[in-house]
């Protein structure tokens, strides 16, 4: 008995509910500029890379990489970027768009880059269901 519930409820599970972002594996360092790597505060695997230069986001829908352009960055204070970022970017791609927000936060113990304490990343495509994930992570530098 119990076993027939058990596949009632996997049959009834919609095949429309939204996929979450997968790992996005081992990134490198851009030649030049900055890239910010985020985990998931979930379960702590690499969801996305941001680079400052070229504006971009990249991450992993439904086991594929994608890598979307920056359309829009602000700042919570309104006046520029720190190392490439703003407090908040969008992004776009075909059917995809995804906002980025981050705590960006410069030590003097750390050189060529900065921490995010937190942040989140919420991807949106037509016709599902949208995905917000809280993220963590740093970014590294190279000039």
């Amino acid at each position: 008995m119990i076993a027939l519930l058990l596949a009632i409820a996997a049959q009834a599970v919609s095949p429309s509910a939204p996929s979450a972002l997968g790992a996005i594996g081992q990134q490198k360092l851009p030649a030049k500029g900055c890239a910010a790597y985020l985990w998931s505060a979930v379960d702590r695997q690499l969801v996305a890379m941001a680079s400052a230069d070229p504006a971009m986001l990249r991450v992993s829908l439904d086991g594929r990489i994608v890598d979307l352009a920056r359309s829009a960055q602000g700042g919570a204070d309104g006046n520029g970027a720190k190392l490439g970022f703003a407090d908040g970017a969008d992004y776009r791609g075909k059917d995809v768009t995804a906002r980025l927000t981050m705590d960006i936060v410069q030590q003097d113990g750390l050189t060529a880059g900065a921490k995010v304490p937190q942040g989140s990343l919420q991807v949106d495509r037509p016709g599902q269901d949208g995905i917000v994930v809280p993220v963590a992570g740093l970014i590294g530098c190279r000039t």
